[in-house]
């Protein structure tokens, strides 16, 4: 991997590939919902949208038609903290497709037509995450256990604040956020360092800094939480929730492993034992996220409405049972070389790489190298994961949510 840092404070990572003809690139910029204000909350995504809608040079038909014509990948996603754009192409039609993501970086109309074309198509984006239980309730939860933080604000936004938005306002907040000290670029495959290095800085070597101070969240703002949203349907959908860890924090390699042994795969125990041998959900797993000061432990499970409680104690005794009886070094070991397998095997993907190396890079600041990697996962040992669960799950800051009849 090679690492170049601008003049203007820009990052590029760079991966070469050998014997593929691929190049996957992506254009972060750390910028989420976590930076709005409540006024704001939406408008990351929405820009994320609009740079889509035409540029001074293209209009949006010709910007999917040449991607089109290349039979490359050109896309966009947003989250609460970060903001990534990103094409997969040939070789023979990098230098094209980099061109289009520059174009759309600095050159977007922002057109008011298109914005109030797209604020319906956002519109009904949102209702459609409203209508999908098993999306609403993890975003019941967010917004109740990070209440009062921008954390806690939904990515989308809500109907009443990108009713607001505009040209201008769409113009200003990107013109603020969008500068070179917040920015990474990570591309992988196969590529020349030199000449990919020129053609970077071609396009991004006159990016503004700024030197921002964006709103970020910070202290401890985990609240506990029980949320309920009644709808008329046949399934329960639950999410138990805890504070997880920070990004940075020591156990930030254990928690992989932990999370892998409870909920994150069909081995784990809580599928087999609450799927498999109990027949009590159709569907459960667990997933950690953590963010820049805080984080959080959510299992989830879908499951027949008279099963609420028995589902939800057994879960629990899952969990605060765990650090006293967990033993089972197979399954330990084999958590591990889960997680190791899947790392190798992502290495082979243009995208997968290219999209790693750059969060590290923009959320960390640093990328470990393939060894460093695996060394990292294969030093968890049996009583870092359970130190790490008797410091998780505690009964005190249990959080619930509950999407369901």
């Amino acid at each position: 991997m090679e690492k170049v840092r601008f003049e203007n404070g820009i990052t590029l990572v760079m991966e070469k590939f050998y014997n593929i003809r691929s190049i996957a690139a992506g254009i972060y910029v750390k910028n989420g919902s976590v930076n709005e204000t409540a006024a704001e909350n939406g408008i990351s995504h929405f820009i994320e949208h609009m740079l889509f809608k035409g540029t001074e040079n293209r209009s949006a038909r010709g910007i999917a038609a040449e991607m089109d014509r290349a039979g490359g990948a050109l896309n966009a996603y947003t989250t609460k903290e970060f903001t990534c754009y990103y094409t997969r192409v040939l070789d023979t039609y990098f230098d094209n497709a980099f061109d289009i993501l520059a174009d759309m970086y600095f050159n977007s109309a922002f057109a008011q037509d298109e914005i109030e074309r797209e604020r319906g198509v956002i519109n009904e984006e949102i209702d459609m995450y409203a209508d999908t239980p098993d999306d609403l309730v993890h975003e019941n939860l967010e917004n109740a256990v990070w209440e009062g933080s921008s954390l806690g604000q939904p990515v989308l936004g809500t109907h009443d604040t990108i009713a607001a938005f505009d040209t201008k306002t769409l113009k200003d907040y990107m013109k603020k956020h969008y500068c070179a000290d917040n920015t990474v670029i990570s591309i992988a495959g196969n590529i020349d360092y030199e000449k990919t290095e020129a053609l970077v800085r071609r396009y991004f070597g006159g990016l503004e800094t700024r030197s921002v101070t964006l709103s970020t969240p910070s202290g401890e703002i985990y609240k506990p939480a029980v949320v309920t949203c009644s709808k008329d349907i046949e399934q329960q959908h639950m999410c138990i929730a805890f504070k997880g860890i920070t990004r940075f924090d020591s156990d930030i390699y254990t928690m992989p492993v932990l999370n892998t042994i409870l909920g994150g795969s069909m081995s784990s125990l809580l599928f087999q034992h609450i799927r498999e041998e109990k027949g009590l959900a159709y569907s459960i797993y667990s997933v950690h996220s953590p963010y820049e000061n805080t984080g959080l432990f959510t299992v989830y499970a879908g499951f027949g409405r008279d099963k609420t409680d028995i589902v939800k104690e057994t879960i629990l005794n899952e969990l605060f049972t765990f650090a006293d009886t967990f033993g089972d070094e197979d399954l330990l070991n084999g958590a591990k070389q889960q997680l190791i397998n899947g790392f190798l095997m992502s290495l082979e993907n243009t995208s997968q790489v290219m999209g790693a190396t750059g969060r590290s890079m923009l959320l960390r600041g640093k990328v470990n190298s393939r060894e460093e990697a695996i060394k990292v996962i294969e030093n968890v040992t049996m009583d870092k994961v359970k130190a790490l669960a008797k410091r998780v799950f505690v009964p005190e800051t249990e959080s619930i949510s509950i999407v369901g009849k």
